[in-house]
């Protein structure tokens, strides 16, 4: 199996291309959990892959409690399914916390701050109430609990990881705070060896043909938990050797055999890239500082042609349309046309006409 090979059912089972979701939950729980650090590039990420999505349907998911926002895989922000945030939130909570013990401790928070916050935010919010970020700072400062030089983000992160808050919907485009027990109060139970197994089964079934270290990394785990958790999944996937190397999915994944050479504007931080250790099947190691100049952290949303990187993008919101600024790092050609119509469909999505999609030289 070639890159192009491991590109193309990627995408198809990313549901970027093929068969796409009807709502919001549904696409978040076949990815298992999409990644969601950047909230406006978090809802293409879901609308490309739905039948006929806008930024209101995914945003009222958010409001009907079908999807959820809290810190789950490695401790950054992801949609996840509301019935699953908490198991998802405590497979690798214990060794986030850990590794952020030396942190909290030059920000001089101990454990008993760290309760003591937990008892302000939980009588503040019980009763199925919010509070920005901003009300959640003040919260704290009316306190005398200190929250600059990151000790508030910090304190926020901590009550997220030990599952007692999570991000409600927007407010004003300033982000709230819920309690997760009365936002999802359904949640599942499972065992440390059902949960692996379950994410497992959904990682590979979504996101093959990928390797154990793929889902490794993706999920915050160990190679072993990693391991155990493919061992057990039902029904568990099946490995082709690609470069040496075990690439896991499923029988439907690996006899899907269609080449797919439609253009896509994908967000930043998207499943696509970001679902992997290896991102070498559908990234050149020589474009791949341009996605995150800098080296800031910050992935920049992709231009991908026939499953592969090929460019970069960005939006300029303005009242009543969007300019788009696309950026190929070399000749588009004859998919430049289609690049400009998958810019149109992002304005679709927005409910804003594209008033201009401009194409410049890389730098």
């Amino acid at each position: 199996m070639t890159n192009a090979a491991i590109a193309h059912r990627r995408l198809y089972n990313q549901r970027i291309v093929g068969p796409k979701f009807a709502s919001p939950g549904e696409v978040v729980r076949w990815l298992g959990a999409i990644q969601a650090q950047d909230y406006a590039q978090a809802l293409w990420a879901i609308g490309l892959r739905m039948q006929r999505p806008t930024v209101t349907d995914i945003e009222g998911g958010i409001a009907e409690r079908t999807i959820v926002r809290t810190w789950p895989m490695r401790g950054t922000i992801h949609f996840v399914p509301p019935e699953d945030a908490k198991w998802m939130l405590k497979l690798s909570a214990s060794r986030m916390i850990a590794r952020d013990g030396r942190r909290l401790e030059q920000l001089g928070l101990d454990a008993a701050i760290i309760e003591r916050c937990k008892e302000l935010f939980y009588n503040a919010l019980r009763g199925g109430k919010r509070l920005s970020r901003s009300g959640m700072m003040a919260l704290l400062e009316d306190a005398g609990i200190r929250t600059g030089n990151q000790r508030g983000y910090h304190i926020l992160w901590h009550t997220a990881q030990t599952g007692l808050i999570c991000l409600g919907p927007m407010r004003d485009k300033e982000q709230t705070f819920v309690l997760l027990d009365e936002w999802a109060p359904n949640s599942r139970e499972l065992s440390r060896e059902e949960a692996l197994a379950e994410l497992a089964g959904r990682y590979f079934a979504s996101h093959g043909p990928a390797t154990v270290h793929d889902f490794a990394w993706w999920a915050g785990l160990t190679i072993t938990e990693a391991k155990a958790g493919l061992e057990a999944a039902n029904p568990r996937p099946i490995a082709e050797k690609i470069n040496g190397k075990d690439h896991w999915m499923t029988e439907e994944a690996l006899n899907y055999a269609h080449d797919d050479s439609r253009v896509y504007l994908l967000p930043g931080f998207d499943e696509y890239l970001l679902g992997y250790k290896d991102r070498g099947a559908v990234l050149a190691v020589e474009h791949a500082p341009r996605i995150v100049p800098g080296s800031n952290g910050v992935f920049l949303p992709t231009i991908v042609v026939a499953g592969q990187v090929v460019g970069t993008w960005k939006r300029r919101l303005k009242k009543n349309a969007v300019d788009v600024t696309l950026t190929p790092f070399t000749q588009l050609g004859d998919a430049e046309g289609s690049v400009i119509e998958a810019a149109r469909c992002y304005g679709a999505f927005l409910g804003l006409p594209l008033s201009s999609a401009t194409i410049e030289a890389s730098k």
